[in-house]
């Protein structure tokens, strides 16, 4: 008799005693479209990839839809492919080849997964009541964005808002960017960026523009205790900062001073300083945050 398979072990033919799925095969075919922006609209499915983030999907009941993985990715995540097992996963080997078509890395980790679109309505996340929000208004940069949506998270934002033509969330470097983050806030796509700024103000969050031209000091706002209050920061591009219209609609434009001979701080570096200041002063009043995204 033959000794059962570990749980998470995948053999050379497969878990299901089918060959590996190659770069050929209509799955693998289906899942290759998901790298451009129109398929994943299209489909609202988007790829997973790297351990970190898959891990992080799968906590995340309802997202994960299948599972791709190589011999030697099983083997090495084992508990991974035994959680996707055990919640009713599909868990489908493939070659090297394949996976490495379904990944933008040029050292693939031996696994990816194909999950859906998981951005809520604006009103639908404000129901949480958050305390601080993100919002990316034109940022195109996926590292930046996803870098963001990363740090937002750690600084306990609830929400981040993709606003106008801001990247896609779901492209490939945003998702690894924020690490497994993009699934544990509410993401939110907004087309209009003013009617965003409205929205979040009517719900009693106060809305401060980061730019380094600003007229507000962070540190005369921090002092003054004028960041205790729920609050809502805005971020502009890397290489234009905000639209002015946009930056006009705040209730203060902020800028992050530099006690240095340093011209300016990079985007994500600023919204860190932003959003951690925040987080600073709303700790000792601020509600619980909820656990759980508004999915």
């Amino acid at each position: 008799m033959t000794a059962p398979r570990p749980a998470g072990r995948l053999d050379r033919a497969g878990s299901a005693g089918t060959a590996p799925f190659t770069i050929r095969t209509p799955r693998i075919v289906a899942a290759r479209r998901l790298h451009r922006r129109r398929e994943r609209d299209s489909a609202r499915r988007f790829l997973v990839e790297g351990p970190q983030a898959v891990r992080e999907a799968l906590a995340t009941p309802g997202v994960v839809r299948e599972v791709f993985t190589t011999v030697t990715g099983a083997d090495r995540y084992g508990d991974l492919i035994a959680a996707a097992t055990a919640a009713g996963i599909t868990v489908s080997p493939v070659t090297d080849e394949a996976l490495a078509a379904l990944t933008d890395t040029v050292t693939p980790q031996g696994v990816v997964a194909v999950g859906v679109h998981l951005d809520v309505p604006l009103a639908t996340a404000l129901r949480r009541v958050p305390a601080l929000v993100a919002v990316l208004a034109e940022v195109r940069d996926p590292g930046n964005a996803g870098t963001i949506l990363r740090t937002a998270d750690a600084a306990g934002a609830a929400v981040v808002v993709f606003a106008g033509a801001a990247v896609d969330p779901y492209n490939g470097k945003c998702v690894r960017a924020s690490a497994g983050s993009l699934f544990h806030v509410d993401v939110v796509r907004a087309a209009d960026p003013a009617g965003c700024l409205d929205t979040l103000r009517a719900t009693g969050l106060r809305v401060l523009a980061a730019t380094g031209h600003g007229e507000t000091d962070l540190d005369d706002l921090a002092d003054a205790g004028a960041l205790a209050a729920p609050t809502a920061w805005l971020f502009g591009t890397e290489a234009h900062g905000l639209p002015a219209d946009l930056a006009a609609r705040a209730d203060a434009r902020v800028r992050v001073p530099l006690h240095g001979r340093a011209e300016s701080l990079n985007l994500a570096a600023a919204a860190a300083v932003c959003l951690y200041t925040s987080a600073r002063a709303q700790r000792p009043g601020r509600a619980q945050r909820p656990g759980k995204p508004a999915r």
